[in-house]
């Protein structure tokens, strides 16, 4: 019964690291999705800017749209960076867990005291993958602030086409939601 009884703590001491891999699978996952628009958009915005180079009319919505996509552009770089580097830890973090849960067995198998090993691999996991969630925090902010350029350059050049009975007020009306610029 003793033999079982240890079996069984060291099955639960494995499932612990088995459900941050999970979890760490699903944020790569997510981020990889994330990367994917992103460079989707990259070539999106490359398309357009030389769509416009070949304008030469000069013309002030020429100019600000040239200024718009370059910014988005240099923005959606900005962000490609930080998910690369969110990504890199996250494969790292994951790498981590499994060595965590392969040590916990091996250690339950020898019966050889070198838990601390386990116990600093897992908060090495823990490490990269709470740096990784900072980089996605920042990533999600450049992007929100993205929309946010795009949102104003419509509303902006919408200003001129507008029937006279669109209430004017409503403008920026994303503003309420932490536009602002108090970020």
């Amino acid at each position: 019964m003793n033999d079982l009884s240890a079996a069984l703590a060291t099955l639960s001491a494995m499932i612990t690291p088995a459900v941050l891999i999970l979890a760490c699978g699903s944020l790569i996952m997510t981020t990889s999705q994330r990367l994917t628009r992103v460079i989707d958009r990259v070539r999106e915005l490359s398309g357009e800017i030389e769509m416009l180079a070949a304008d030469t009319r000069g013309e002030e919505f020429v100019q600000d749209k040239r200024r718009m996509l370059f910014d988005l552009l240099e923005r959606a770089i900005s962000r490609a960076r930080l998910l690369q580097r969110a990504i890199t830890r996250l494969y790292l973090a994951l790498s981590s867990f499994v060595a965590t849960s392969v040590a916990i067995g091996v250690i339950s198998l020898t019966r050889i005291n070198f838990g601390a090993v386990a116990l600093v691999l897992g908060f090495i996991g823990l490490g990269l993958t709470l740096t990784a969630s900072f980089l996605l925090i920042a990533e999600s902010r450049i992007g929100l602030a993205s929309t946010f350029t795009e949102m104003d350059f419509l509303w902006k050049r919408g200003q001129h086409h507008a029937p006279p009975q669109i209430d004017h007020v409503q403008a920026g009306r994303w503003r309420f939601f932490g536009r602002s610029g108090n970020w």
